[in-house]
């Protein structure tokens, strides 16, 4: 369940029979979804609905689709839902959608969720329901200052049932995030922030399931932070690394081309 390359497949179909963008953006975090909804989040009675579940915030709203492929193998959506999204009269949106029962925000205007993913844990500390919240952010993402604030917040509740996990692709809409805004040491400013924070491969999911495990044991009374290091566009050969495709659509034929490729590396992984 959640094998990475399904999940970028079922990504490629929404996209495309939607023709909708944020592909690359969606590619980069696949991996970090499968592991987290594999062996980190507790789904309570595995109900999108269930109060006392754990808490995804994916505050990098635009990679929504990947959070679909997962909730597609919860059960949480259904065929249908995939052929048809973005199509006139159905429910799923191009970005993260609190109306969706399993999304907890509606993100997209970058800079928010983690703020509300903040309170979350917070309300949870406070009604001691043992909740944990796990909240996505683009590297990009750190250019707007409420992501600053909201981690002074948590840092100052010693928020320790939260991890902030940041998708460091090195890109973002208009170019990469050393030349519209170069961040530095991202690591080192969560560090000063109060954060146990560590820096790993974001597509390396033994690793990543290791880490996750380690920081959330750490009995330190600090929010945690994973700095992962990701490729955009990860897995797609002629995507990986080329930031036209934040918004550059499928055509019939990258489509083929790029399931093909996804299915040869399934083929290799087998054998």
């Amino acid at each position: 369940m959640f094998e990475s390359q399904k999940l970028r497949k079922t990504i490629l179909e929404m996209a495309y029979a939607g023709s909708t963008v944020h592909i690359a953006c969606a590619f980069s975090i696949v991996e970090i979804l499968a592991v987290l909804y594999r062996s980190h989040l507790n789904l309570g009675n595995g109900q999108p609905e269930d109060p006392l579940r754990d808490y995804l915030v994916l505050s990098k709203g635009h990679g929504v689709m990947a959070q679909y492929a997962c909730m597609l193998e919860l059960g949480w959506l259904n065929d249908t839902d995939i052929q048809t999204y973005f199509s006139d009269g159905t429910t799923l949106k191009g970005l993260s959608d609190a109306h969706i029962s399993g999304l907890e925000v509606s993100s997209g205007s970058l800079g928010h969720g983690l703020s509300v993913g903040v309170g979350l844990a917070l309300g949870a500390k406070r009604n001691q329901t043992q909740q944990k919240c796990f909240a996505i952010v683009g590297d990009g993402e750190l250019n707007e200052g409420a992501i600053w604030e909201a981690l002074m917040f948590a840092s100052h509740f010693k928020l320790d049932n939260l991890m902030v996990i940041v998708d460091a692709n090195g890109y973002q809409a208009m170019g990469s995030t050393q030349e519209v805004m170069d961040m530095g040491d991202i690591t080192a400013k969560f560090i000063a922030f109060g954060f146990e924070a560590l820096e790993i491969d974001g597509h390396d999911e033994h690793l990543l399931d290791q880490t996750i495990s380690k920081l959330m044991n750490t009995q330190s009374g600090k929010p945690k932070a994973i700095i992962a290091n990701t490729v955009k566009g990860k897995g797609i050969s002629f995507m990986e690394a080329d930031n036209r495709w934040h918004y550059t659509r499928l055509t019939p034929e990258s489509y083929q081309n790029a399931i093909a490729e996804l299915s040869e590396t399934e083929l290799v992984s087998l054998l």
